[in-house]
């Protein structure tokens, strides 16, 4: 990324730096951004805007353009930003409170989006981003090769990329470093504190046991320096005159000053309770020490909830947005989270090409099975055995198709695959879970596949069984948010069973009737019932499977009626074509609304340390992993990932994962992925 300013523009460039397998280098532009630059205005009393702030709002919208660029085509390669201003690479390399509030904003969002990056400094001459602060005529833009592939040198070795000189501070001009102005107060000037005076100094160095004066004089000094850096000008004013400023945000508290550490004066004194609880000591919720103090009472407190934790910290300390401290603390315990642990989400994903593209029905076909369920064979000995029911549904019309199988081996499933096929004809996509039964179906399919193709007496029998051609889809495992479309058809399949048999053994020729609960299946209705009254009915599966749905009553015959008064072939395809184009205008209108998952969210990245959700296993016992490989979907978003656990690597959902309340996972940005 470079960047520049001038009086009338500023902008910033990125280039794309790649190198070929044999070593060749070549630099792109891939984006650029501009802008004008503020105008002095004399009615509103504004003025011209500096060249280093300038160079600085550059530098800004460059950051801007970056975080763009990385989240669009996710790299991860080492990323490099050029400057030609010293004074900015000086701001950007030091802390942000040092500049003043201007400076001290925009360098700390650039240090937070850039961290990892290297910030160099470049001559003028060399920065291709001049042509957006100076600008240039489009007959010479368009020959200019510093603008289209970036400076000579960028596709030279790192080694011989410009050296960035050190800066000296002394030589740049102090009134443009804007740095961040002292308060001046005739206030008693704070000695050094004992505890690093004692680790300064070896002679005095204490060891042994801490006692418990030593303790109480470590937090003591502790709580002097939280508030120094948290309530400076209310310390002051304290010092003063005795009250803080109205615009204090102590000013409801009546804080005083006692041993030089700020109290809480309130209204409690003739309250029969202890010193600390009439006067606690005052906290800001966002220092460092605050946290710590609240999770050694939340853990002091086996862990207590928000409630208890407030109450016992109240005792002697008054942390400002208590409750807000406390979310945060109980949010952030790992323990706390692995007994109450949430699963991992992120925005729901749109529907694939399978569920929205017209095509003839089980042509993409999900299949799962349910069960078991229990028949009597009538010249059998012994009690009922178990079945299973094979649940084939269509992916664009939700027509389903049941075959009863007979046991969970691969062999069942191929044989109900048969039968499937005879009757609806060969599938071109079949999507399913990864259960054992449909993996093993899979592999002997491709080993057929290759027997058959290497046997030339075959060949005929390889044409008859050209179902073998099925592109098997998998979703990951334990996911059955992945196949919500066949999970619902094998809800209301039970439903219809259950509650017309009920716990009756069955004989197996009376399992047969599944189709009945199959017809009323396909007679479900797809879209809500049309207002239009020549919409009759409503579309269901059945209409594109035999034209009506599988329960209605067949229509009179037609034998006696004269041929001339009877519809053609091309009246059955408007038929055809119209319950095509209801599909499209009414059906598929209904799917665009997501029923939840409604907000994007951070995405998984490399690193992640995660617990894997477990059936009927509690939660204090779910396995604890690391992600080592993330699958982002068409839209960037990650649903899927690796996780790597003592007992092996696992490829689940990530409504199947739960992130670890951890600093590792909330330092990281969501979208970085592990360096190669």
């Amino acid at each position: 990324m470079f960047c520049d300013a001038s009086m009338k523009a500023y902008g910033a460039c990125i280039y794309l730096r790649c190198t070929s397998f044999d070593g060749t280098v070549t630099a792109v532009l891939l984006t650029a951004k501009s802008r004008v630059a503020p105008l002095e205005d004399l009615e509103k009393k504004r003025k011209q805007t500096s060249i280093p702030r300038l160079e600085l709002s550059s530098a800004l919208t460059g950051v801007h353009l970056f975080e763009k660029v990385v989240q669009s085509i996710k790299i991860t390669a080492q990323p490099y930003f050029w400057t030609d201003s010293m004074i900015v690479k000086c701001w950007i390399a030091a802390a942000p409170s040092r500049w003043n509030v201007f400076v001290a904003n925009r360098v700390s969002e650039i240090q937070h989006i850039t961290r990892g990056g290297i910030w160099n400094h470049i001559a003028g001459l060399e920065n291709p981003a001049d042509v957006l602060s100076r600008g240039m005529p489009p007959d010479q833009l368009k020959d200019y090769e510093m603008w289209w592939q970036g400076p000579p040198w960028l596709r030279l070795d790192k080694s011989s990329w410009p050296k960035t000189a050190t800066i000296n501070l002394e030589d740049l001009d102090p009134s443009l470093l804007e740095e961040r102005t002292a308060v001046a107060a005739p206030a008693q000037v704070v000695e050094p504190s004992p505890i690093f005076g004692l680790r300064s100094n070896p002679d005095d160095r204490k060891t042994g046991l801490v006692k418990h004066e030593e303790r109480s004089e470590a937090l003591h000094q502790l709580l002097l320096l939280a508030q120094q850096e948290s309530f400076p000008e209310d310390l002051i004013a304290l010092r003063r005159t005795g009250e803080v400023k109205p615009t204090s945000k102590l000013r409801k508290l009546a804080p005083r000053l006692f041993n030089g550490i700020i109290l809480v004066g309130g209204r409690l004194q003739n309250a029969n309770i202890s010193a600390g609880r009439k006067h606690p000591i005052v906290l800001d919720n966002h220092h460092p020490l605050s946290i710590i103090i609240d999770v050694h009472y939340h853990q002091k407190n086996l862990h207590a909830g928000q409630q208890l934790l407030i109450a016992s910290m109240r005792k002697k300390y008054w942390p400002l947005s208590a409750r807000n401290l406390a979310r945060q603390v109980i949010h952030r315990c790992v323990k706390c989270f692995r007994t109450r642990p949430t699963a991992h989400e992120q925005l729901m994903a749109d529907l694939p090409a399978e569920r929205v593209t017209p095509a003839p029905p089980f042509i993409r076909v999900v299949v799962d099975y349910c069960g078991p369920f229990y028949i009597q064979y009538p010249y059998r000995k012994g009690g009922p055995i178990k079945c299973f029911v094979a649940v084939f549904v269509c992916l664009a019309v939700k027509a389903v198709h049941l075959e009863v199988v007979g046991d969970l081996t691969t062999q069942a499933f191929i044989a109900a695959l048969k039968r499937f096929v005879s009757r609806r004809g060969r599938p071109e996509i079949l999507m399913c879970d990864n259960a054992t039964i449909f993996v093993g179906a899979r592999r002997e399919l491709d080993e057929l596949r290759k027997l058959f193709n290497n046997q030339d007496f075959v060949k005929a029998v390889t044409e008859e069984t050209s179902w073998e051609n099925i592109n098997f889809k998998f979703i990951p495992a334990k996911s059955p948010n992945f196949g919500g479309l066949w999970e619902a058809a094998v809800k209301s399949m039970k439903e219809h069973l259950k509650r017309t048999l009920g716990n009756t053994v069955l004989v197996s020729d009376e399992m047969a009737t599944l189709a009945q609960i199959e017809a009323c299946l396909n007679s479900r209705p797809l879209t809500p019932l049309s207002n239009d009254a020549i919409d009759l009915e409503i579309l269901t599966p059945g209409h594109f499977l035999v034209g009506r749905p599988l329960t209605a009553i067949p229509e009179p015959s037609l034998q006696d009626l004269n041929e001339s008064r009877l519809s053609k072939w091309q009246r059955v395809q408007y038929f055809l074509q119209r319950f095509w184009n209801r599909w499209s205008t009414q059906y598929l209108s209904n799917l665009h609304t997501r029923t939840k998952w409604t907000k994007q969210r951070n995405n998984l990245f490399v690193g992640t340390m995660v617990l894997l959700c477990e059936d009927n296993v509690p939660p204090l016992k779910w396995r604890l992993g690391r992600v080592t490989e993330i699958h982002p979907g068409k839209d960037g978003n990650i649903r899927v990932g690796k996780v790597h656990t003592k007992d092996g690597d696992f490829l689940r959902a990530i409504s199947k994962v739960c992130v670890l309340p951890i600093r590792d996972n909330e330092s990281t940005p969501a979208s970085a992925h592990e360096e190669d």
